[in-house]
């Protein structure tokens, strides 16, 4: 990712992932970086399945009886919920099972690069319709693990970057991994972002305009063998296994940071079904496929496309 002179960022890993937070105020970055990293660790000890200490991790208990929850897990899980709803169920947060029997049962360092063993049988995936929200009261059938990775990190980008931009009074862009999240105004010529899932991965830079977001799903990443069998981070929910994927890639842009990473993750598993999805809802979109060609639909990459996805003619 670059950058205009006008600006200011500061990086640093978190969350096993590289953060970076870009300011119109170079001034600001001390306090944005306190503001983010604030907000960070309220969403990790809500939602943490790495987290001994997590509230969602209670929630592992099979008493199938309601919970009150935090403001935050509550606001984390309903977004998890309304964004199953909109992908019809392909992207779940009952997958933690799943997760954890192909060896995501801890911090990706500690498995990156490793050949994990079996240590549990999957049956199969509750389906998210199983999960109750009432308020700050949550439901959770007994054996239902819930990762609400697809969305938490998507919606930490979006508050981050809101957060930042009301409380010091100019534009940012907070970055969180593959997950980009603006508001703000932004500087001359827009928010200049490098596309690039990799170092030997095809390369695109695209600017965009303060107050929208990009998000990539990649199969490239998050990928660790389990009895010499490659697997990665993305599950298909109807098989508990990881994708099979049409696409190693898919970058999406949107209003929001949660919708272009719902868009992005939902394609990944549906794979051509997905792209066609895609076309339908205007959202300009940049597909790598397995063998590393690209696609483009609706306007890619456009500023006016991913400020309004809208298709151009």
């Amino acid at each position: 990712m670059t950058t205009s002179l006008s600006v200011a960022s500061s990086m640093w890993r978190v969350w096993g992932l590289e953060a970076t937070v870009v300011v119109t105020k170079p001034e600001a970055i001390p306090s944005a970086r306190s503001i983010i990293d604030e907000r960070l660790l309220e969403i990790e000890l809500a939602c943490s399945r790495f987290r001994d200490d997590s509230e969602i991790r209670a929630l592992e208990k099979p008493t199938g009886l309601p919970v009150e929850v935090s403001s935050t897990l509550a606001r984390l899980i309903q977004t998890a919920l309304d964004g199953a709803e909109c992908t019809d169920g392909a992207v779940d947060p009952t997958i933690g099972a799943a997760l954890v029997a192909l060896g995501y049962d801890r911090d990706f360092a500690q498995i990156e690069g490793r050949d994990v063993p079996i240590k549990t049988s999957f049956v199969s995936t509750p389906q998210w319709t199983s999960v109750k929200l009432d308020g700050q009261k949550v439901t959770v059938p007994p054996g239902v693990q819930l990762d609400l990775g697809a969305t938490a990190k998507a919606l930490a980008a979006d508050e981050c970057a809101h957060a930042v931009s009301m409380s010091l009074d100019c534009g940012v862009l907070v970055c969180l991994g593959g997950d980009i999240a603006t508001a703000g105004p932004a500087p001359d010529g827009g928010w200049i972002v490098l596309v690039q899932d990799g170092d030997d991965a095809p390369a695109d830079t695209v600017a965009i305009p303060g107050g929208t977001a990009i998000a990539t799903s990649s199969t490239r990443k998050r990928r660790w063998s389990q009895n010499g069998r490659h697997v990665h981070h993305i599950v298909d929910p109807r098989s508990g296994t990881s994708v099979d994927a049409a696409w190693q890639t898919v970058t999406v842009g949107a209003d929001t940071c949660v919708s272009a990473n719902l868009a992005s993750t939902a394609c990944i598993v549906r794979g051509f079904e997905g792209a066609r999805d895609l076309m339908n809802t205007g959202l300009p979109v940049r597909l790598v496929d397995r063998a590393g060609e690209i696609r483009l639909l609706n306007g890619w990459p456009t500023e006016d496309a991913v400020a309004t996805g809208r298709r151009e003619p």
